[in-house]
């Protein structure tokens, strides 16, 4: 069968009417305003969140590091900066985590240090005693003589007494004369015994001066040996052996220096009562207060969670190594009492910082801004409107609706196509201006109200 076109005279046969017209241009132009009316075409489902409501809270996290609260330091002996041991060098140390009992050796340090410094205070002490031997046979000497010589000057008066006796029936001249020779000889006399006195005192100041001498020659001699005799280093009491570590965080070991200022060589840690210590960066420490509760994890064993309680957050901060900003160290007392756990643990900590019982939330990626002002793009029904919203605290994920949006409410992820033609739908003035209060505790100050706050523009 062959197929036949229509003829012109059938074409020019054929009118439409006007009502036919009509029905066409209804067909094509209802679909088309529809389409128009829809707005920019509604996002696949994947991108869209939805408004909850329930608890929120808002958490820091921080990787810490476990050890004792208490424990038993190991140090070089006492008395080394006394011996002139200012750098001890660690010869032998028993391997990190060994069990040991009181009196157990836990280090050996070297004793090159102090055996030049032995000698040298032998030697001294040897001087000091010579010195002292010397000053006490010249006292004996000195003091020998000075008696011999009042022992003389006695009976030389002796003599010009009976000089003086016989001179009665001479000439007168010849009597004064032997008077004065008697009292000449008198007062010489007096003046050595004086002078015994004073040189007496001379030879006791004398060997008081040597024998102080020697006697902290003898004390130096004593610490020294002291000293080298603890570079034997025994633990004060029983339990683990832990390194100490270095202001560069390199742990002590053999090869290590040890001085008078920082003794010590290890720690016996109670095991029983640990915390975690963290640092937090200045941008979240203000967050942060004493009280507030941490669940801790451990990189050793992620199935186990802990509780703790932040003890003390520092005031000052401090440079880390390898850390570009100052970070403020942050203590968290271990609730539990767990066998397993060891100093040097790397833990997990989420600090919560607030907690509310009830909250509009939604996810952080939903909330843009611009000119300060955050908003959402709402999905509703088939359009998307881009409406203000007040937003409250902010988790790393989350943020709190105070404002603009309902529970259940659908707003996009990413913002839709041609997003920029989207009119900003303004909160009512009395809407900005009065916040409400939402329900829920914080657990830092145990206050309820939110303040508003806007996240950081998303580009």
């Amino acid at each position: 069968m062959r197929f036949r076109l229509p003829s012109l005279a059938a074409l020019r046969a054929f009118r439409p009417s006007r009502r036919l017209l009509l029905g066409v241009g209804a067909a094509i132009l209802v679909p088309s305003a529809w389409l128009l009316a829809r707005g920019p075409a509604t996002p696949d489902n994947s991108l869209v969140a939805r408004v909850k409501r329930g608890p929120f809270a808002v958490t820091v996290s921080t990787s810490g590091e476990l050890r004792a609260r208490q424990f038993v330091q190991i140090s070089a002996p006492a008395g080394a900066q006394q011996a002139g041991a200012w750098q001890m060098k660690i010869q032998s140390i028993v391997p990190e985590g060994t069990v040991v009992k009181q009196g157990d050796v836990v280090a050996e340090l070297d004793r090159s240090t102090l055996a030049n410094k032995l000698d040298e205070v032998r030697l001294a002490l040897q001087k000091a005693e010579a010195q002292y031997e010397q000053a006490m046979l010249d006292s004996t000497l000195t003091l020998s003589t000075a008696r011999e010589n009042i022992r003389t000057m006695e009976l030389a008066l002796e003599e010009k007494r009976l000089a003086k006796e016989q001179a009665v029936y001479e000439a007168p001249t010849v009597k004064r004369q032997a008077e004065i020779d008697y009292e000449r000889a008198e007062r010489a006399l007096a003046q050595a015994r004086s002078d015994y006195t004073t040189k007496t005192e001379q030879s006791r100041a004398k060997m008081r001066e040597v024998g102080a001498d020697v006697q902290r020659q003898r004390n130096l001699f004593k610490v020294v040996q002291d000293v080298m005799a603890g570079f034997t280093i025994r633990a004060p009491a029983p339990g683990m052996v832990i390194y100490v570590k270095e202001w560069n965080g390199r742990k002590r070991t053999s090869g290590s220096q040890v001085n008078a200022w920082e003794p010590s060589v290890a720690t016996l840690p109670d095991l029983t009562q640990m915390e975690s210590v963290t640092y937090v960066n200045e941008i979240d420490v203000r967050k942060l207060a004493v009280g507030q509760p941490v669940v801790l994890t451990l990189d050793a064993d992620p199935t186990k969670r802990l509780s703790g309680i932040v003890a003390s957050v520092a005031n000052v901060g401090e440079q880390r190594p390898n850390a570009d900003a100052k970070v403020f160290e942050v203590k968290v007392t271990v609730q539990e009492s767990d066998t397993t756990l060891r100093p040097g643990m790397t833990t997990g900590n989420a600090i919560e910082t607030l907690k509310l019982n009830v909250a509009l939330y939604v996810p952080l990626e939903a909330v843009s801004s611009v000119d300060g002002i955050p908003f959402v793009y709402r999905r509703d029904g088939g359009r998307v409107t881009k409406q203000e919203v007040i937003t409250g605290p902010m988790s790393d994920d989350e943020v709190v609706i105070v404002r603009g949006l309902e529970e259940n409410d659908g707003v996009l992820l990413t913002p839709p196509p041609n997003h920029e033609h989207i009119t900003l739908t303004r909160l009512p003035a009395s809407a900005r201006d009065s916040l409400p209060v939402v329900g829920g505790d914080t657990a830092r100050r145990g206050g309820n109200i939110v303040a508003p706050t806007a996240p950081p523009p998303r580009r």
